[in-house]
C-alpha cells in the first residue's frame, strides 16, 4: 500500500520515529512482565519509579465529591484559577519561587508539560543540552520537537553532581535550553546551587532557557530544597516543571504544571489546546485538595523514603565490588556494577532471569549510566532487603 506520493505509509511512520529509541527501561519492564506470567517465581520489583503509597484519603474524597457535584466538564486550557493560585502559593512557600498564577499552566502530568515546552521553545536547528545520566524521555521530547539533543556525561567520581564547566562548554548560540533535574532521576543527586547558577548564567547569556524539572523537589533528605528560579540571576530564563505525581502519590491522576515567562506559558497553553484541550477536571480538584489540605501524608512518605534510603546505602556497602552515590533526594539508588562482566542491560537481564530481581539498566539513562543499575526504594523494606540479598548472591556468584 502506498499513498498519493507513492510512499509506503508504514515506512514513512517508521522513518519519523526511528530516532526515538525504545527505552531499555521499558524493555526490561516488558521482560519482567513476561517472566511474571511464565514463572512461578516471585519477582522483586525494584525498577518502578512511583511511590508505593496510596493517594491520601482526603484527596480522593475531594475528587469524588467534586465529580458528584458536577466538576466533570472542560476547564480553562491553563487549568482552573483556584488550582493555579494554590500552585503559586505552594511554590512561594516551599521552594522560594514567586510566580503569578497567570504564569502557570496546568497540564496532563509533568510529562506533557515538558513535551509541550520543547515544542514551544525548540525546533529544527536548535539544540537542547541534557546532562546525563538522565530520564530518557528528555531526549525523545527534544527530537519530537525537531531539535537536536546534546547529551553531556557527568562524572561518576563526583557522584554525578552537576559539572558547570562541562555543561557550559556545550552551550552556544544554537542552544534553546538546558534541562536540569534536581533531585535527579536516576541518581538521587541534588545539584549544587552554585553550579546550577553558573549554568543558568551561561544559558541566559546565549538567550537559552533552563528547564528545571523539580518533580522530586519535596523528596529531599539532607538539605532543604529551593526551586532554581529562586536563586539564579536570570529567573526570567527559568521554566519550572512540577507535578503531584511523586509528592502526593498521584502518578495515575496525571496532573502537572509549568511556571515561567508569560510568553512560554501562553505558547504551551495554546499548543495544549490541540493535544489534550485541558487537564482532567476531576484531577484538578484532587490536586487542589492535595496542595491546600493536610500535608501529613507527604511528611510520612518522605520519612519512610529516608529510612529506606539509609538502609539501602548501608546494605549496598556490604556487597562486594558494588557501590552507589548516597542519594540526596527522590527514591532511587544508582548502583555501580561496572566490576561485573557485561554491560548494564546484560547484568539487569541476568539478574531478572537468574535471581528474579527487576532493575533499570543504567545505560537506559544515557552512556554515562553504563555500568550502573538503578533501583527504586519506593517499596517495602522487606522487599528491598530481599532484593538486595538476591543481588548480593548474584554478585558473589559472578565474582
Amino acid at each position: 500500500m502506498t499513498d498519493a506520493t507513492g510512499a509506503d505509509p508504514a515506512a514513512r511512520l517508521a522513518d519519523r520515529t526511528r530516532s526515538l529509541e525504545r527505552s531499555k527501561i521499558r524493555v526490561m519492564f516488558g521482560l519482567a512482565e513476561e517472566a511474571r506470567r511464565e514463572s512461578d517465581r516471585e519477582l522483586v520489583r525494584l525498577e518502578v519509579g512511583e511511590p508505593d503509597f496510596g493517594t491520601p484519603d482526603h484527596v480522593i474524597d475531594a475528587a469524588a465529591e467534586a465529580a458528584r457535584e458536577g466538576a466533570t466538564s472542560y476547564t480553562e486550557n491553563a487549568g482552573i484559577p483556584p488550582l493555579r493560585e494554590a500552585i503559586s502559593e505552594t511554590m512561594a512557600r516551599e521552594s522560594g519561587v514567586e510566580y503569578d498564577p497567570e504564569q502557570i499552566t496546568v497540564k496532563t502530568g509533568a510529562m506533557e508539560a515538558l513535551s509541550l515546552t520543547m515544542m514551544a521553545i525548540a525546533g529544527p536547528g536548535d539544540e537542547v543540552v541534557v546532562p546525563t545520566p538522565a530520564w530518557p524521555n528528555y531526549v525523545n521530547q527534544v527530537q519530537l520537537a525537531g531539535a537536536t539533543p546534546v547529551t553531556v556525561p557527568l562524572s561518576a567520581d563526583s557522584g554525578f553532581d552537576l559539572d558547570p564547566e562541562r555543561v557550559a562548554s556545550e552551550i552556544r548560540d544554537e542552544t534553546a535550553a538546558v534541562i536540569l533535574t534536581s533531585p535527579s532521576n536516576p541518581t538521587g543527586r541534588v545539584y549544587d546551587e552554585e553550579a546550577v547558577a553558573e549554568v543558568a548564567e551561561v544559558a541566559a547569556a546565549h538567550d537559552a532557557y533552563v528547564v528545571a524539572d523539580e518533580v522530586y523537589g519535596r523528596l529531599t533528605y539532607d538539605r532543604d530544597f529551593r526551586g532554581v528560579a529562586s536563586y539564579v540571576e536570570s529567573p526570567e530564563n527559568v521554566i519550572t516543571v512540577d507535578s503531584c505525581s511523586k509528592t502526593y502519590a498521584m502518578t495515575g491522576w496525571r496532573l502537572g504544571w509549568l511556571a515561567g515567562p508569560q510568553s512560554v506559558v501562553d505558547a504551551v497553553t495554546s499548543i495544549g489546546e490541540s493535544t489534550t484541550a485541558c487537564p482532567s477536571s476531576v484531577s484538578q480538584q484532587a490536586a487542589l485538595a492535595a496542595l491546600t489540605g493536610p500535608q501529613n501524608p507527604v511528611a510520612e512518605m518522605k520519612a519512610a523514603f529516608e529510612e529506606r534510603r539509609d538502609f539501602v546505602v548501608e546494605r549496598v556497602a556490604e556487597i562486594p565490588t558494588v557501590s552507589c552515590p548516597r542519594p540526596e533526594g527522590a527514591f532511587y539508588a544508582f548502583l555501580d556494577v561496572s566490576d561485573l562482566p557485561g554491560g548494564s542491560f546484560d547484568i539487569a537481564e541476568r539478574l531478572l532471569a537468574e535471581r528474579g530481581v527487576v532493575t533499570a539498566p543504567g545505560d537506559g539513562f544515557g552512556d554515562a549510566g553504563e555500568g550502573y543499575l538503578r533501583i527504586s526504594f519506593a517499596n517495602g523494606l522487606d522487599r528491598i532487603e530481599e532484593g538486595l540479598d538476591r543481588i548480593e548472591a548474584f554478585v558473589r556468584d559472578e565474582s
